[in-house]
């Protein structure tokens, strides 16, 4: 005789599942090719005669400063998704960006994988991150980029409360392999860069290959040299014309794009080999 599976278990065993699925799905814009084509401003694309620079995982009081003055010396300010744990354990270094000029925002207080759903955690740990952020900064931080950039529905929540925008990257330099070199990391980042881009890049080796800051380090001077021959300027996120709405700017929902933002941004040039 055929045994009816009972309606309530099977609504107790797949209630599990699609938690995890609506927790993980906005993790999907992780794909490069589906975040530049139905979320440009998640993606990071902004005027299209600008170039953002931008650094996750630090501060660092081994290698930041390093960048500081190659930055310095190159003329150039850039965006720092800073660690909430790493600023109470750098801080004079997290002020030290911020006097030269430099913007803050926020990377998350770890480093960490989040796929089990925990929106409290989330919410809690974010908001965290944006106080200690402001306190060094002296205001409240506009931009977030998750760890490893997976924008689960719990952290784009998050976001939301703490009134971030979600912004994640056009092109990086794989900086943080062991292999990595200056001119693997300068070809890697030139091979998707367009005019409006956003460049990932790291300025420690907090979650990376140990040293490899310094492959990062080596090629910023011909990064910068490389969008500057292709006619673009470099500079952070806030001054990439991609508005200073909140965190619902650019809706996974919505897909809609940025004001300002060109169709068909200018493409970048490289003689990077490769």
């Amino acid at each position: 005789m055929r045994q009816e599976f009972p309606a309530g278990r099977a609504v107790y065993v797949a209630a599990p599942v699609v938690a995890a699925l609506a927790h993980i799905g906005p993790a999907a814009t992780w794909l490069p090719g589906l975040r530049r084509r139905r979320f440009p401003g998640l993606a990071g694309r902004g005027s299209p005669t600008h170039v953002a620079l931008t650094f996750d995982d630090g501060p660092d009081s081994a290698s930041t400063p390093r960048f500081l003055d190659v930055l310095d010396v190159l003329g150039v300010r850039a965006t720092f998704f800073v660690l909430g744990e790493n600023v109470v354990r750098h801080p004079d270094v997290a002020r030290e960006l911020v006097g030269r000029g430099h913007e803050l925002a926020v990377h998350g207080w770890t480093h960490d994988r989040p796929w089990w759903p925990s929106p409290a955690r989330d919410a809690r740990e974010l908001l965290r991150t944006v106080r200690v952020v402001g306190e060094v900064a002296g205001l409240a931080p506009h931009w977030y980029r998750p760890p490893y950039g997976i924008l689960t529905s719990g952290r784009w929540a998050a976001a939301r409360r703490a009134g971030l925008r979600p912004v994640l990257w056009t092109a990086w330099g794989k900086d943080w392999r062991h292999d990595a070199t200056p001119a693997s990391v300068r070809a890697t980042v030139a091979a998707d860069l367009r005019g409006g881009g956003t460049i990932l890049l790291h300025d420690t080796d907090h979650a990376s290959a140990p040293g490899s800051w310094r492959a990062t380090l080596g090629a910023l001077p011909d990064l910068v040299r490389d969008c500057r021959e292709a006619g673009l300027t470099v500079g952070p996120l806030g001054e990439h014309g991609t508005g200073n709405g909140g965190a619902d700017g650019d809706s996974v929902t919505a897909g809609t794009g940025l004001s300002g933002w060109s169709a068909q941004p200018a493409p970048f040039r490289s003689p990077a080999p490769g």
